[in-house]
């Protein structure tokens, strides 16, 4: 997935926002919580980073897919071995749940406040 493509695809998630943080990384955001990363730091070291889920942080890095993100591994986050690690769909896929992991912790205030989906209960 290029570069573009991979911002894209975070901002059109719902409430994300982007600020360029470390080394003029691109941090994708949702409720001022992180949930990837891309570009800058993030493409010096490897390639893209995102949140993932126990199951998906054992077998991406089993696989050979992803390794542990630098600084932020003990949260359950990825570096891909590259870019072009995994196909863009599938890409795609994994940053909608790195998104809903974030929103999930969210507060419910918060979540309604951003117009997002309660876990428990559907539609804000």
């Amino acid at each position: 997935m290029t570069p573009r493509t991979f911002e894209a695809r975070c901002l059109r998630l719902p409430a994300v926002t982007r600020v360029v943080q470390w080394e003029g990384t691109s941090v994708f955001k949702v409720g001022g919580k992180m949930f990837a990363l891309g570009g800058g730091f993030a493409a010096r070291s490897g390639g893209y980073m995102f949140k993932v889920s126990n199951m998906a942080y054992a077998m991406l890095i089993e696989h050979g897919l992803a390794r542990p993100a630098p600084y932020l591994a003990r949260a359950k986050w990825v570096q891909l071995v590259s870019n072009n690690a995994l196909p863009d769909a599938e890409l795609a896929a994994y940053l909608a749940q790195a998104h809903a992991l974030i929103v999930a912790r969210l507060s419910k205030k918060l979540r309604k406040e951003l117009g997002l989906a309660s876990p428990q209960t559907g539609p804000a």
